[in-house]
């Protein structure tokens, strides 16, 4: 192993491929920060590029791209409130709030700290247990993921203000029922798409989430206009814009939270299918319980704690998601597909002897990734303070640049006019909703876990002859199940457990 790793180092410390690792960070950073060009896009237009490389450093050049891409997505999910990868919405929802405050600079500093910490802490997970994570993402079968994404559901109260569960609760179920829009890839039958071709393939992610997110909000800016008041406060904002300076008291708050989210983000990139997005979710959810009632009531308004968690985690699981890839020739994600094809098309073949007979491709990958997190924040850091004066533009600008973005990144990954007028339809659709104080974080979640969760149990069912009996057969799943239950109940009853615990104090003080 030691001498895999010092092959891996020599190949990944190599001038060439130091260039590679700073190209595709560079060229991710870019990419991910444009509404509707994910990781997947991006590490696409790099494969022709590749083909005439070494395998090392083809695929350093593509882990460049892809971390680079999660790294860059946050800043358009900050500034603008639109996520165009799935892996950043949860980054949008304190993120966005304290950019609108006027501290944008401070929202992106604390989003690249978070990523660069979450990244190498990974890295250096990923560098001394991934052929032992294998084995552990191994183990889990179709019934456990299926358990895993009730328990990524059960993040929706975190999302929910004060005696708003059951708002976000509904708005969960209305994710899930849109999911099941499109052709049924168990039978091949198409299900609620009323005879239009276009929605054969089912709604795009990115089409809904710049609806509800991006386009709504620019809706409602205009829809509800700022008053004299709320223009010379925001006048006064601005001029802070570009401060990427953190108190003392801000990060220690932060070094807890990214500790915890560094580890359950890993481990979640570990799980094929599982990835950022899930980790991302149930990192801010943990953080919102944890958090206590007088900073939990923080989140979703600016909170450090609920940008730091998502913004760590979800550069924690695409580190962790490389387990599953080089070590069982297992794609984790969509990104991670067509990197196996790659690293297929240069003739090596992922899995257990991956690190045996080709250690330098497989080592370089890994100590690339340490490389890139720090090409990151120096890439990033100093232009802080430029990006975030996108938001001293006057509305008159910004609006229209945030309605261009958001419909010609959509068009671009269809080219199809259909999507547009969609796009359209659930972005007025989701501004009424939010006039009635429902949450969009929660149907975004229902949306982005249905499928996986209608596939593993329909895999799970199937595997245990139509019996629901693994539900509790299975102790992975059961406790998982359990876990699932007390995260949404307990937070539910403990208001109506403390009231009857101040009434009995009562009734016992007026008895004595």
């Amino acid at each position: 192993m030691l001498d895999g790793i010092l092959s891996g180092l020599g190949t990944a410390a190599s001038p060439l491929n130091i260039l590679m690792v700073a190209v595709g960070c560079f060229a991710g950073t870019f990419i991910g920060m444009l509404p509707g060009l994910g990781p997947i896009s991006a590490i696409a237009l790099m494969i022709p590029i590749t083909y005439g490389f070494d395998p090392a450093t083809g695929l350093i050049l593509m882990a460049g791209v892809y971390y680079g891409a999660i790294f860059g997505g946050s800043t358009s999910s900050i500034l603008i409130n639109a996520p165009g990868v799935a892996g950043t919405v949860a980054s949008a929802f304190d993120g966005y709030p304290m950019a609108k405050k006027g501290h944008a600079g401070k929202a992106l500093a604390i989003a690249a700290y978070s990523s660069f910490s979450g990244g190498t802490i990974a890295a250096i997970f990923l560098l001394v247990a991934a052929p032992s994570l294998a084995v552990v993402s191994l183990a889990f079968q179709s019934t456990d993921y299926f358990a895993l994404m009730v328990l990524g559901l059960t993040a929706v109260a975190a999302f929910a203000g004060r005696g708003n569960v059951l708002k976000a609760l509904l708005m969960t179920i209305f994710g899930l029922m849109l999911s099941t829009v499109g052709t049924d890839e168990t039978q091949g039958i198409q299900r609620f798409t009323f005879g239009m071709i276009d929605l054969i393939d089912g709604i795009s992610f990115l089409l809904l989430a710049m609806a509800t997110f991006a386009l709504s909000e620019a809706m409602m800016s205009v829809l509800k206009p700022k008053t004299e008041e709320e223009k010379i406060r925001e006048k006064d904002a601005n001029a802070n814009l570009g401060s990427m300076k953190l108190s003392r008291e801000e990060v220690k708050e932060m070094v807890p939270v990214i500790g915890r989210s560094s580890v359950l983000g890993f481990l979640v990139g570990v799980l094929p299918g599982a990835g950022a997005t899930i980790a991302s979710f149930l990192a801010y959810g943990m953080e919102q319980r944890i958090a206590g009632p007088e900073k939990g009531r923080e989140f979703g308004t600016g909170s450090v704690r609920g940008l730091a968690a998502p913004e760590t985690a979800n550069n924690a699981a695409c580190s962790g998601s490389f387990v599953p890839l080089l070590t069982l020739g297992i794609p984790g994600s969509g990104t991670t597909a067509i990197m196996l094809g790659a690293l297929i098309s240069y003739g090596i073949q992922p899995g257990p002897r991956l690190f045996v007979e080709n250690p330098e491709v497989f080592w370089s990958v890994i100590i690339s990734m340490y490389l890139g997190n720090v090409i990151l924040l120096v890439l990033n850091l100093p232009l802080i303070p430029y990006i975030a004066r996108i938001l001293a533009l006057p509305h008159t600008v910004l609006v229209p640049m945030i309605l261009f973005f958001s419909l010609i990144g959509v068009y671009f990954v269809s080219f199809n006019t259909f999507d547009i007028q969609l796009m359209v339809i659930f972005a007025s659709a989701a501004l009424v909703l939010r006039l009635l104080d429902m949450p969009m974080a929660p149907m975004l979640l229902g949306f982005i876990l249905g499928g996986m969760m209608e596939e593993n149990l329909r895999r799970a069912l199937i595997i245990n002859n139509d019996s629901w009996a693994f539900l509790w057969t299975r102790p992975l799943t059961f406790w998982i199940l359990v876990i699932a239950a007390l995260v949404l109940f307990v937070p539910m009853l403990s208001p109506f457990v403390k009231r009857s615990l101040a009434r009995r104090r009562e009734t016992a003080g007026e008895g004595g």
